[in-house]
């Protein structure tokens, strides 16, 4: 048996002149979570599109729960679970007949599906909802529900494509809890986001893509650590006291001190006893705190660094693939 859920090798893919893909790997083993980051127009949807048998490769190898996409595209269809950056239910069924009607294309009697369905809308919280029609539900509900549809089959991999987009931070961490759950029955999950903070929080391991190359791979500590340094954070309880800290950061840091906010001070230093000589140092000084931190780069900085630019919510430069 393989042990990857996912194995890409050397994919290649071009649109006319555009070089989508220039020779990408992707690893993911089952019941883990590959964040797959990159600029927009950076070749995530279309690494995406090859797994799930949606377009061919130009060149290189895929396999997805052992079996080769090109040789063997059905099972792999039968193994996988989608689900796009927009929500791809009919608006004009309810949410049972949503998921009823998938369990049927995908060849279970009307019984199986429509248990398949009852246990997918109790386990997304859409019991309530089930007979209503999905034009009537609200973006969270419409996303479960999306969700629900991709999990009709039982599918051992599951592609997140952009998951949460749109979707205020509450219903967003709905979604990173049944995300959570899916990893913890052994789903391999391979999660492309615009939200670095959701590949933190979920990831295993991220892949960073650029100009349809790998350029980065690592456990998100390890690419954190890459960037290397630590941020020491002060926030003083009277703003009135921030040259006082800064003054006092400037002997602790390795450069001059910042101000990220207007009541806050941050500097990079070389180690973690910056920390207990800033801690000393305010007690000494008599300047209460209302944050006090010492932290790596965040995934943000990091993705910046590699990169040189920020991750932008503009789906409107994410155009590779699109006319396959």
């Amino acid at each position: 048996m393989t042990t990857y859920a996912i194995e890409a090798h050397g994919l290649t893919k071009s649109f006319g002149s555009t070089q989508a893909l220039a020779g990408v790997d992707l690893e993911v083993p089952p019941g883990r979570v590959l964040g797959v980051l990159g600029p927009n127009g950076a070749g995530k949807t279309t690494a995406v599109r090859i797994l799930a048998t949606l377009l061919r490769p130009d060149s290189g190898t895929a396999r997805v729960g052992g079996h080769d996409v090109l040789a063997d595209p059905a099972a792999v269809r039968r193994t996988i679970g989608l689900t796009g950056q927009y929500a791809s239910v009919d608006e004009d069924l309810t949410g049972v007949e949503n998921l009823v009607m998938i369990g049927r294309l995908l060849q279970l009697s009307s019984r199986d599906a429509k248990a398949r369905a009852a246990e997918l809308l109790e386990r997304f919280e859409l019991s309530d909802a089930a007979r209503r029609l999905a034009k009537t539900y609200s973006g969270g509900m419409r996303r479960r529900l999306d969700l629900a549809a991709s999990l009709v089959g039982h599918p051992s991999v599951v592609y997140l494509d952009e998951p949460t987009t749109g979707l205020d931070p509450a219903k967003r961490d709905d979604v990173w809890s049944m995300v959570r759950q899916l990893v913890a029955d052994g789903t391999a999950v391979l999660l492309t986001t615009q939200y670095l903070e959701e590949a933190d929080a979920l990831a295993h391991e991220i892949t960073v893509i650029d100009h349809g190359r790998v350029i980065a791979h690592d456990t998100p500590l390890g690419l954190k650590s890459q960037l290397g340094g630590q941020t020491l954070v002060v926030r003083p309880e009277d703003a009135a006291q921030l040259p006082r800290v800064t003054a006092l950061l400037a002997e602790v840091g390795t450069r001059a001190p910042e101000h990220p906010s207007d009541d806050q001070v941050s500097v990079p230093v070389a180690g973690d006893d910056a920390l207990v000589r800033t801690v000393a140092r305010l007690a000494e000084e008599g300047i209460a705190v209302t944050e006090l931190a010492l932290r790596l780069p965040s995934l943000d900085e990091v993705f910046y660094a590699l990169t040189g630019r920020v991750e932008t919510t503009d789906a409107s430069l994410e155009t590779e693939g699109a006319a396959a």
